[in-house]
């Protein structure tokens, strides 16, 4: 009797056959987790396939509703109308991947003067995102610094080199350090003015230049308060 028992309980343990041959259930992840959107998202948004060639923001806008077939709220601020935008090749896409997949593969740091800036571009929204969401195209970049215009003196300097000496090493400098707009130089000659328009930050490179001239300048000797010239002997 015991050892009936003891088959009867052993055969509950193990697991039926119908469960063995089922696959281990795969968990859904939600599109808002995939992409990082911290904005509460429709499950069911449209998918589509989209074959976009490159274009302009608009261009993009009328791919996607032509492949989703259905419109698409956007606006595009006039001084991002004609960015030119690569080539997006998907399938089975909803707009959220879309717009964040293109944020991330436009990013990039620029240097410019004052520092190094991240740069991208891609369609915000601000509401739950669904088929009927209002997108904005965003594009960041660093802000224009507007040019100034100085003023040097060159007269000290001109007692020991050319104006073609200074002005050459000063745009050797720009050139070193790869400056593709740096500031424009002319020299007026009535008044021996070394006239620069440009950003702030390139127009340090005429400082630095004429300080290390002025260190380079030859010193005029001082004589001795204890040496008297000597005078010629009397016949």
């Amino acid at each position: 009797m015991k050892k009936i028992i003891i088959t009867l309980l052993s055969a509950g343990l193990l697991p039926t056959p119908a469960v063995l041959g089922q696959p281990a259930q795969q968990r859904h992840v939600p599109t808002q987790a995939i992409i990082g959107n911290p904005l509460p998202q429709d499950q069911n948004l449209v998918q589509f396939d989209l074959n976009f060639p490159g274009g302009t923001p608009r261009q993009l806008v009328e791919a996607i509703e032509k492949a989703s077939g259905k419109p698409l709220n956007a606006v595009i601020p006039d001084e991002d109308a004609d960015l030119h935008l690569p080539p997006l090749k998907m399938r089975a896409v909803n707009v959220a991947e879309l717009f964040a997949a293109l944020s991330q593969a436009s990013s990039k740091q620029i240097n410019v003067s004052g520092g190094t800036y991240n740069s991208s571009y891609s369609f915000q929204t601000a509401s739950e995102i669904n088929d009927n969401s209002v997108w904005w195209f965003q594009h960041f970049k660093p802000a224009i610094t507007q040019p100034e215009c100085r003023f040097y003196q060159l007269a000290p300097y001109l007692e020991t080199y050319k104006v073609e000496d200074i002005t050459t090493a000063i745009q050797t400098g720009w050139k070193m350090l790869g400056e593709k707009n740096p500031p424009t130089i002319s020299f007026h000659k009535d008044t021996k003015l070394l006239i620069a328009v440009g950003e702030e930050s390139k127009l340090r490179m005429i400082d630095s230049v004429l300080q290390q001239l002025a260190q380079g300048k030859p010193q005029p000797q001082r004589e001795s308060s204890g040496t008297k010239s000597a005078e010629p002997a009397k016949k």
